[in-house]
């Protein structure tokens, strides 16, 4: 297994990875399956389930779904044709997919938040059906959104088929697991990010590859500013205002004041970290990394050290992304990202992980200090639940970001302080946060049942 570090990193729309990207893609996906059908539908139906009931109006599952099935896709979404879109549908109650007839669709009657019927493949799922005109099923679809954006159906998810992103070519240093990762360095003399490069071009040549890691970094700062520079009050009715513009600003008039205390680093990190969550609350564009939720730990780790850390090298950043990934990828693999399985700890828990690899690969770290840094920084989320306030991606998530991003700068800090030896190993880390996962109640795991999300008013 080794997932690409373009299914890690993904370009796409806020809030959510899991409820508002996966539920567009499994929509195009169902289009897909329509254009290449005997069958002549007249409409459409959609059910959501489990996490997608119960926070889908939250995290716009339902907007996604809607746009979805009229031919948007997150990666060239443009919000002012989906306002226009939005609009339209909800007036004639029909969309019109490219390549198919216009098809009957009320998202009044046609879009049903089932909170009755949990799906049994996971906590994401949904059912999309064609009907003719007598309202009859000409075919349906099961789909299950399983984090950061990947979408199966049953029949795919029942055969085990959760990681088929990276293809299927050889690649020169298949591996399964940390250990794996660790004795292929050992052997070969090569680092974490070289062994993930040489693998990335077995599949799409250098050019290819070098193109998209300046495309995914460009994505990601182009964010932060957007974020830095937004200021006003987050959609959803909890009446959150966008913080990181005014915060930002206070940090660069204290900018070379004698006075100023060391740890205001902290707010640094944090800030780049909520501007990237602030533009994903809002339904901007941002990158998985390695979901919406938890979108803002990679990138904030990546501008404190070019920004903030002497001698950083632009030209690295290359490395960190593919280091960030193998470790991601791993995660994925072998136990969660998606908040609705294992909880926070699977989001910003994971992030915290990746960036720390990252940063401690790309300020000298040996393949040992890599992977102390990713266990480090996990072991200290386990347990973290997913309990967002209204169902929305707000609060907590956005100021968790920043405390990740500051754990995973700490976790490699000490990492880099060692030897790479240490007593808990990462593939051990990741099966205690499978296991703490599963283990978790449901009420924590993004239903916004429990947690923050009862005992803060949601009016």
């Amino acid at each position: 297994m080794d997932l690409s570090v373009f299914d890690i990193f993904k370009i796409g729309i806020g809030p959510s990875s899991s409820h508002t990207m996966g539920p567009m893609l499994a929509a195009a996906r169902f289009l897909h399956l329509l254009r290449g059908s005997p069958f002549h539908p007249v409409g459409l139906r959609a059910s959501l389930h489990g996490s997608l009931a119960f926070t889908g109006v939250g995290h716009a599952t339902d907007r996604a779904v809607i746009l979805g099935l009229d031919g948007f896709t997150p990666e060239t979404y443009d919000r002012d044709a989906a306002e226009e879109a939005l609009r339209r549908i909800s007036t004639e109650a029909e969309v019109r997919p490219k390549g198919l007839p216009p098809l009957r669709f009320d998202p009044a009657s046609d879009l049903v938040f089932d909170h009755d019927r949990a799906l049994p493949g996971h906590a994401n799922g949904m059912i999309l059906s064609a009907i003719d005109a007598e309202g009859d099923i000409l075919t349906s679809e099961t789909y299950y959104s399983i984090g950061g954006g990947f979408v199966r159906t049953e029949a795919e998810l029942a055969a085990g088929e959760t990681d088929r992103g990276g293809g299927t070519r050889p690649l020169p240093y298949p591996f399964a697991s940390a250990a794996d990762l660790l004795e292929l360095a050992r052997t070969s003399g090569r680092s974490i990010a070289a062994m993930k490069r040489a693998n990335e071009i077995a599949r799409m040549g250098p050019e290819a590859l070098e193109t998209g890691l300046a495309r995914i970094w460009s994505a990601m700062s182009d964010c932060i500013e957007r974020g830095l520079a937004t200021d006003g009050q987050l959609p959803g009715g909890l009446g959150i205002r966008r913080r990181a513009h005014a915060i930002h600003n206070a940090l660069l008039a204290e900018r070379g004041m004698n006075l100023t205390a060391p740890h205001t680093i902290n707010d640094w990190m944090s800030v780049y970290a909520m501007a990237v969550n602030e533009e994903n609350a809002a339904g901007g564009q941002v990158v998985t990394a390695p979901t919406n939720g938890a979108a803002g730990v990679v990138p904030a780790t990546i501008r404190y050290w070019l920004t903030h850390v002497p001698a950083a090298q632009p030209s690295k950043v290359g490395d960190f992304l593919l280091t960030a990934a193998a470790i991601g990828g791993l995660i994925k693999k072998n136990a969660s990202i998606s908040g609705a399985e294992c909880g926070c700890q699977a989001e910003v828990g994971s992030a915290s992980a990746m960036a720390a690899a990252g940063l401690a690969a790309v300020m000298g770290g040996s393949p040992e200090q890599v992977e102390n840094a990713a266990e480090i920084a996990l072991e200290h989320h386990l347990g973290m639940t997913c309990d967002p306030v209204k169902g929305l991606v707000q609060v907590p998530c956005i100021e968790r970001n920043g405390l990740g991003a500051i754990k995973a700068v700490s976790a490699a800090s000490l990492a880099l302080r060692g030897d790479g030896r240490h007593f808990v190993p990462l593939d051990a880390c990741i099966e205690t946060m499978r296991q703490t996962g599963r283990d978790m109640n449901e009420k924590y795991k993004e239903t916004a049942l429990g947690g923050l999300a009862v005992n803060i008013p949601n009016c």
